[in-house]
Formats: structure tokens, C-alpha cells, sequence
């Protein structure tokens, strides 16, 4: 007998997978990082406006331009690291994960 309690734990639904634009922070010399964000990417020009202002500053310094980034979306083939940027106290690797 099948009743409404037989279908927990189910989903009719296909999960969509969704591309994030992940960024790591390491200090010199670490691998773990010191921080991590990770913004979805159909979302990316919202997430923006509500980093941190010591992480836009750490961009900043950079000249790094993350509002770019929300045409990867379209991008199917896009994912993993795009690019490591570094200098004598951190390292900013910026990739992208699907989940």
C-alpha cells in the first residue's frame, strides 16, 4: 500500500547544477585559505554588492574587476581555476565550481 509518508526522502525534480565563482585567499606560503567567498554565478552582480569591504578592498588592490565574471554563466564548458594571482603576503585564486 502506498501511502503520502512512502514518498519522503523523494524528489520529483532534476537537480539543477549551478556554477559558483569561488575565491581563495591564502597567506604567503599556505595552502588552506585564510578566506574563501563563493557567489553564485546567475547571481554574481547582487553577491557583489554585499561583500565585505576588506575583501572588495583586497580586490581593489589588485585592480581585479569580479563583475566580469557573470558572463561565464553562459560559458557551459567554464569551471575550475581561471586564475592565481600573487605576491609576497597572498595568494587570490579565483575558480569555478559547479554544485
Amino acid at each position: 500500500m502506498v501511502g503520502p509518508l512512502s514518498v519522503i526522502g523523494t524528489c520529483p525534480y532534476k537537480k539543477e547544477i549551478m556554477k559558483h565563482l569561488k575565491i581563495d585567499i591564502c597567506k604567503s606560503g599556505q595552502d588552506k585559505p585564510e578566506r574563501t567567498v563563493t557567489m553564485p554565478l546567475t547571481s554574481l552582480h547582487i553577491a557583489l554588492k554585499l561583500l565585505p569591504k576588506k575583501i572588495k578592498a583586497t580586490f581593489e588592490k589588485e585592480e581585479i574587476d569580479l563583475s566580469q565574471c557573470s558572463e561565464l554563466v553562459k560559458e557551459k564548458d567554464v569551471k575550475g581555476t581561471l586564475i592565481e594571482i600573487g605576491n609576497p603576503n597572498e595568494k587570490i585564486v579565483i575558480s569555478i565550481e559547479e554544485r
